[in-house]
């Protein structure tokens, strides 16, 4: 008899130590979303809503967090389930490389492409600011700490040489649009998908403009630096007087921890990235519409996961070396 509650305890424990999983065909998902306002929030409340109409035994929770840096944390610590992650965040922090934190967060496995996330610089349209090297004396939201917009802000802004000459103030989306709007700062940055709700609320009240970030990236050496991608928005995206924005974008993927059974993650990749399943998260939000079988998993920077592996493979897609399954 001792020897049967041993072995059924060694299996409960066995159990306890795989995120989300449960007794009686039950699976409870944790998804990491973002800052109020965001985008990540979005699509993770989405995520939620969705999978467990289609899978059973499927419960999710969606979760805010900080945003990109937070949930690779959490996903690699299982804290969380599923999470979206920044590529470039994902792959520093696997190698141990994200500010001032040494800690390597290798738990994170990459499922698929949800969207590019442009860097996005508003100011006044009457503001003397006319590049990121005008930040000087400034005073500028970047986003909530631990978010991938306050790391990527920090991330530009060292490089070119400006983020110990300005103020940066830590705040999400919703929050730096109203300070804005009140002339409490002078500027506000978000790396998002466009069109932002936030920075559509600060036009609404305030004419705005975008700086071309991506022209300083260009001049600084940025892109040979990081892994991010020159990219444009369009003219008339935030206004019809409102001209494009030359920028850089960073891949938004949609992360699993590793211990995650594969049949658990196959299942939510074929319910994603059905007819359904997509059309069901552009419904959601428009940003979402490059969220395809033809992107797959365009700039994951960690291995996928066995069962994204499997999903992808299916689909004819040829796998990179550096992205098949590791232990």
């Amino acid at each position: 008899m001792k020897k049967v509650l041993l072995i059924a305890l060694a299996l409960a424990v066995a159990v306890s130590m795989v995120p989300g999983l449960a007794a009686a065909g039950v699976f409870k998902a944790k998804i990491g979303g973002g800052p109020t306002g965001g985008t990540f929030n979005t699509f993770a409340n989405g995520m939620a809503v969705y999978l467990p109409k289609v899978i059973p035994g499927f419960q999710a929770t969606a979760v805010g967090s900080g945003g990109s840096v937070e949930n690779v944390k959490r996903i690699s610590s299982g804290e969380s389930t599923f999470g979206l992650c920044y590529a470039v965040d994902s792959d520093l922090g696997r190698r141990g490389k994200l500010p001032k934190d040494p800690t390597k967060y290798d738990g994170v496995r990459a499922m698929g492409y949800l969207y590019g996330a442009p860097a996005q610089l508003i100011v006044r349209a009457d503001s003397d600011i006319k590049s990121a090297f005008d930040l000087k004396g400034k005073r500028v939201a970047v986003g909530n700490a631990g978010s991938g917009a306050a790391a990527s802000a920090e991330r530009f802004f060292r490089h070119i040489g400006v983020w110990d000459k300005f103020k940066p103030t830590f705040m999400g989306y919703s929050a730096a649009a109203s300070a804005f709007k009140d002339g409490k700062i002078d500027a506000f940055w978000v790396l998002v998908g466009y069109p932002n709700r936030s920075v559509i609320e600060a036009s609404v009240q305030v004419k705005i403009r975008l700086i071309n970030v991506g022209d300083d990236a260009k001049k600084s050496g940025f892109y040979k630096a990081y892994a991010y991608a020159p990219t444009v928005i369009p003219a008339g995206t935030y206004g019809k007087n409102i001209p494009e924005c030359r920028t850089f974008q960073d891949s938004t993927i949609l992360s699993v921890n590793k211990d995650v059974p594969a049949d658990v993650v196959y299942k939510v990749m074929k319910a994603l990235w059905s007819k359904k399943g997509m059309a069901a998260m552009v419904a959601a939000k428009k940003t979402f519409k490059a969220m395809t079988l033809e992107n797959a998993f365009r700039g994951a920077s960690v291995p996928l996961h066995p069962g994204a592996y499997k999903f992808w493979v299916e689909q004819g897609k040829k796998i990179p070396d550096a992205l098949k399954p590791v232990k």
